[in-house]
């Protein structure tokens, strides 16, 4: 299939992450670019001012759209009645969302997409890291700053391969349709499932059932990788197709712990000593390891690049150092992912105290419906610290939470929760950090803690 050319393009909703990282994608390659957003923060305020693409003011202005552009990209922060949208309609202008556009423009490319609810970013990561390494040409969408890449989606004519992060989130205001449904993927990743997005799929089989039409999706002469150990992920993976697609199942890579470092051992490379740890990480590994080999990786390559990759923004990420202390910040929200977060950080520093902090952020960790799913995730911190903000409470338009109802959803009766970011600050830099790490799990910034500053005070 023909992919369409286009030479403007409009962007609806264009300041967030992903969407100012595909505004300046086709920027770079030479496209015409507007665009309209009614909040952008840092850093797509100075990305986009430094590439000429920062909209003059803030919000919509339908009249953007009589230039005209060849196409309209939808972010799924825009309303359905978003007055620019409308006109867009009006005009009879094509708009498609982020995802529909990438397949749009990846459609004569092999297209390999992860998808899973934890694991997505770091897979891909390893992915893109190796084969940057190896001087492969491919293309990209991914959902956090790498190290080495300085955008986080990259669109070119001539790329024979592109590796997008599969979200299971919507896609746009008008569909609703999962984005990793749209992308049409030839090689597929299923890392695991634990249910999130309760405003979106309100119960686990609603959410489950994504995964199984994702899967379902493989095409012929395709491939399936998932992690075998996964249940919920084994139940939509059950071989189907087995004599037209390639049902590849992985699990943790072989590894042990020396001295605080992870080593992983291979049949023919020997030891590999890398910089990432946690099982969560080394089941990553494994599924990465599995793509990489579809796509034409020689092992002893994988394995050689693996050892100089650190890790995406922001996962599992070590944001200061001393001999008695290490800080780490993490992305994690979800359930699954704050248990394995908090487990691999404690196996990985058995002798050292625990203090883990977590921020319910989100929609679903803030609904008392979906709370008894964190029961017993921080229960290998020695100090388990929650905080929440009742603003974004009273934002979201939820029922307000109580200490008790937190203690009891997380089955952990020594939990000591925060709703005041300056208290926590200060209850953090008290603490005694002698032989004791500092794990901080958010997908927000707890109320603009001031990192630095806490840095400084532990370190």
């Amino acid at each position: 299939m023909e992919r369409k050319e286009f030479n403007f393009i409009h962007l609806i909703a264009m300041g967030g992450s992903i969407m100012h990282n595909l505004a300046l994608a086709l920027h770079d390659k030479g496209l015409k670019v507007t665009g309209s957003d009614d909040e952008i923060f840092e850093p797509a305020t100075s990305r986009l001012a430094a590439a000429g693409l920062l909209p003059e003011q803030e919000g919509w202005f339908p009249e953007k759209l009589n230039q005209r552009p060849d196409a309209v990209i939808l972010g799924m922060h825009a309303r359905a009645d978003n007055p620019e949208l409308l006109k867009a309609q009006e005009l009879g202008i094509p708009i498609f969302s982020f995802p529909e556009f990438i397949y749009e423009q990846s459609k004569d490319k092999q297209r390999i997409v992860i998808g899973g609810s934890h694991g997505k970013t770091s897979i891909t990561s390893i992915i893109l890291h190796v084969l940057q390494h190896l001087n492969r040409k491919f293309d990209y969408a991914v959902g956090a700053q790498l190290e080495g890449f300085n955008r986080m989606v990259k669109l070119t004519d001539d790329a024979p391969i592109i590796i997008i992060e599969g979200d299971e989130y919507l896609s746009d205001p008008i569909k609703r349709v999962p984005k990793f449904h749209l992308y049409h993927h030839h090689i597929g990743v299923i890392s695991g499932i634990s249910w999130d997005h309760i405003n979106v799929f309100p119960t686990p089989e609603v959410y489950r059932e994504q995964f199984r039409i994702f899967a379902e999706m493989t095409p012929k002469a395709g491939a399936l990788i998932y992690d075998k150990d996964d249940e919920q992920a084994q139940l939509v993976s059950i071989p189907r197709n087995p004599e037209t697609v390639d049902y590849i199942g992985y699990g943790v890579h072989e590894y042990s712990i020396r001295q605080g470092k992870t080593i992983l051992h291979t049949k023919k490379e020997g030891d590999v000593e890398i910089q990432l740890f946690g099982e969560h990480n080394l089941r990553n590994i494994s599924a990465a390891k599995e793509v990489c080999k579809k796509l034409g990786v020689k092992a002893h390559d994988f394995y050689e690049t693996l050892r100089t990759f650190k890790g995406a923004a922001r996962r599992l990420e070590k944001i200061g150092e001393s001999a008695q202390s290490v800080i780490f910040r993490d992305f994690a929200h979800a359930p699954s992912k704050v248990k394995a977060t908090t487990e691999a950080v404690k196996q990985q520093f058995p002798k050292r105290q625990l203090v883990a902090c977590l921020e319910l952020h989100t929609f679903s960790s803030l609904n008392k419906a979906f709370l008894p799913q964190y029961k017993d995730a921080l229960n290998k911190a020695d100090v388990p610290l929650v905080y929440f903000n009742p603003a974004t409470i009273a934002h979201k338009r939820m029922e307000r939470l109580s200490e008790a109802e937190i203690k009891t959803c997380f089955g952990n009766p020594s939990i000591r929760v925060f709703t005041d970011s300056e208290a926590l600050q200060q209850e953090l830099q008290n603490v005694n950090w002698t032989n004791t790490n500092l794990l901080l799990m958010s997908s927000g910034t707890f109320n603009n803690l001031n990192l630095e500053a806490l840095t400084t005070a532990i370190l």
